[in-house]
């Protein structure tokens, strides 16, 4: 791209402007496979907190790095003190805050393909050069050889998304230990973006919380609690850090949102519960989607691991925003692959986050299209 190219312009060339010509297309009604939005109800004492707290008039301005007992109970949760903790206006404003305080001009951040697709552009409005790794087919790990090939002196920054959006992969132990002795090696901070930690459904969650003399670590209280227009994430990192990052909030959003916080807090105690039968939910449509996917021709996949994403790869002669295309045409919405970066090609992504009606409606869709595909 041009040197001389507005920024509004070149996020403009990025391959989401995709995924809203889908949206322009669809015919209301359409099946809605592509959002990653829980359908599921929130915790009956998230939305008592925050009704409670915005009764009481607590709707003004408050701490920039949120309400100390918010700070004070998420810590707890992974044994530390609040000083390396502070909440958010949702993961993806947190994400930008750490690429604004973090990336300097001609900085590079080394971001997955495919991956959630926030980490290029804020590397890029930060000044830096986004320069993508591959992720291994089949179990979607980090692959190692790739990422070592694209170390520079300039690299600053390694971004992970685990559980992944939009693979469903999980982190596993050797690819957790590889990149941790990798960056430390060479100086990079990690950037550990774990939303997805409450959905995992084979194996377990391996935290870089451990790992916070070079790790930050975005979390978030949107997907958890099922309240994503709530916008609460969080951050964990080493007290300087956040410190240098509640210095970024200020000027970008002052504070987080104060009712919402009251309420996130209010049903801190009893959310274990909450996820356990939320998790459950979510593990029966993956059932569901992975047999369906898998019993249709030109199409495959591993049952997802966490999230609630399946990715899967397609052998047809298109490319898959041709594929996604055709879908919209008999009104079922997903993602292609290639808005995920250039290595997600040869995929689609749909949402599992929709009731089982749903899926099974869009599935019948995917089957019938992909069977009406000429070889």
């Amino acid at each position: 791209m041009g040197g001389n190219m507005k920024i509004s312009e070149r996020l403009q060339k990025a391959p989401l402007s995709g995924i809203r010509k889908m949206f322009d297309l669809a015919a209301p009604g359409s099946i809605n496979l592509s959002l990653g939005e829980p359908d599921v109800r929130p915790p009956e004492a998230a939305v008592k907190g925050m009704n409670d707290a915005a009764a009481k008039g607590m709707n003004g301005y408050g701490p920039t790095p949120g309400i100390m007992p918010l700070r004070e109970a998420t810590a707890s949760r992974y044994g530390l003190g609040p000083g390396n903790v502070m909440i958010t206006p949702s993961g993806t404003t947190a994400l930008l805050m750490i690429a604004q305080s973090l990336i300097d001009p001609g900085d590079e951040a080394l971001i997955p393909g495919p991956g959630f697709v926030v980490y290029g552009p804020h590397t890029m409005l930060s000044g830096g050069r986004a320069v993508e790794y591959r992720l291994t087919e089949g179990d979607f790990q980090p692959n190692m050889d790739d990422i070592q090939k694209k170390i520079t002196k300039r690299t600053k920054l390694l971004f992970l998304n685990y559980p992944s959006n939009p693979t469903g992969g999980v982190l596993n132990e050797a690819s957790f230990r590889a990149i941790r002795d990798i960056t430390k090696d060479k100086g990079i901070t990690v950037v550990s973006d774990e939303v997805y930690e409450p959905f995992v459904y084979g194996g377990k969650h391996i935290s870089f919380i451990s790992e916070l003399d070079n790790s930050i670590i975005v979390n978030g209280f949107s997907k958890m609690m099922a309240v994503p227009g709530w916008r609460m994430g969080f951050v964990v990192a080493d007290p300087e850090i956040i410190k240098d990052l509640t210095k970024m909030a200020y000027h970008m959003s002052a504070c987080p949102n104060m009712p919402a916080q009251y309420g996130i807090l209010n049903a801190l105690p009893t959310i274990d519960g909450y996820l356990n039968d939320v998790r459950e939910v979510y593990r029966k449509r993956r059932d569901l989607i992975t047999k369906r996917i898998n019993g249709i021709r030109g199409l495959s996949m591993s049952a997802p691991k966490g999230a609630f994403y399946a990715f899967p790869s397609f052998s047809f002669g298109m490319t898959s925003e041709e594929f996604a295309m055709e879908l919209v045409k008999e009104n079922l919405i997903c993602v292609p692959g290639s808005a995920f970066g250039e290595f997600g090609e040869g995929h689609l992504r749909f949402s599992y986050a929709a009731d089982e009606h749903k899926i099974s409606m869009g599935m019948d869709i995917l089957e019938k299209v992909s069977n009406n595909i000429k070889r």
